[in-house]
């Protein structure tokens, strides 16, 4: 990784994979504001699959690391070469406001998936491994719910979600140019990045609000 084009590509390409985990688990949780059995059903096959629990999902967590590691590693040679070519650095003439505080919003969405896992990964953790009540099913509708009584929670849940469609705006479409889709594929790009980092956060958003609403 000792290249900058090479630490970009690992970047965007953990972000690929990173963005289609997100429309995998929004499908998913969409599932709840339907079917709470259609819910249950899937959840609890995601979460006793072994394939899923014993090789994606480290697989996720490794991702998740390494592209939050490589940003900042990124970010740091970025703002060293900036001190070193310039005098003054007008950023926003050539960089919109989200691609020069992709850090920022990487950051608030980093403490929101340590939030995330608090409130899901570590208890179903527990509950599978520590735990000595048998398996429920049918457990997981609840347990979304449960964590969405709270106002406070949920607005916490929403301005997250508002940050990671901050960050996609640019992320989208830069992961997509690193690994070499640019030229006049370009204009595309952009508005399928606006589409996918309005519509991602935005079903997150809904469904936080309708169990916060229909408790």
């Amino acid at each position: 990784m000792k290249s900058s084009i090479a630490r970009k590509l690992a970047m965007a390409l953990s972000a690929l994979f990173l963005m289609v985990f997100l429309l995998q688990h929004l499908s998913i949780n969409f599932l709840s504001v339907f079917s709470e059995d259609l819910f249950n059903e899937v959840s609890h096959f995601m979460g006793t699959n072994p394939l899923v629990q014993f090789a994606l999902q480290p697989i996720l967590i490794f991702a998740v690391i390494f592209h939050f590691v490589m940003g900042f590693i990124l970010e740091y040679r970025n703002r060293q070469a900036r001190v070193q070519n310039y005098e003054v650095y007008k950023g926003g003439a050539s960089a919109s406001w989200m691609s020069r505080n992709m850090i920022y919003t990487g950051l608030a969405i980093l403490g929101f998936i340590a939030l995330h896992f608090y409130d899901f990964w570590i208890p179903e953790m527990d509950y599978k491994y520590f735990s000595t009540n048998p398996e429920d099913p049918t457990r997981y509708y609840e347990e979304l719910r449960h964590k969405f009584v709270d106002l406070w929670r949920v607005l916490l849940y929403v301005v997250a979600f508002v940050f990671l469609a901050l960050h996609l705006q640019h992320g989208f479409q830069s992961a997509f140019q690193s690994i070499g889709v640019r030229g006049r594929f370009t204009p595309a790009l952009q508005k399928l990045s606006t589409v996918y980092a309005i519509a991602v956060p935005l079903g997150f958003i809904i469904i936080a609000l309708y169990h916060y609403l229909t408790h």
